[in-house]
């Protein structure tokens, strides 16, 4: 899998491609504090583990050699699992985890 800057550049917009920059350290910390914990159920952590298995296999969706489409895919996997992650997660968990990484700045 390669996903290309410039391609995820120019789907989000620079705005939006910044914004996502500068809050990547925040969504790393609540993801693996919740991937820690264990309040959280086995199933989410599984949509974890398949996403990496995802990446990390040769197998794929779209052929990358489709400029554009081919690394969107990709991206539609991993945005989509980390959504339904954090969605399978106890929402008073999140709201926890959130909130101590808040006030740790």
């Amino acid at each position: 899998m390669a996903i290309k800057p410039t391609g995820v550049i120019r789907q989000l917009g620079w705005r939006n491609f910044f914004q996502l920059l500068i809050h990547l350290p925040s969504f790393v910390k609540l993801f693996s504090r919740l991937i820690k914990d264990p309040r959280v159920s086995a199933s989410p952590k599984l949509v974890v583990a398949g996403i990496l298995a995802y990446v990390i296999l040769p197998t794929d969706l779209l052929p990358d050699f489709l400029v554009g489409i081919g690394q969107m895919d990709d991206l539609a996997v991993i945005i989509g699992g980390l959504k339904l992650f954090l969605n399978l997660c106890p929402s008073e968990v999140v709201q926890e985890h959130l909130k101590a990484i808040a006030a740790r700045g």
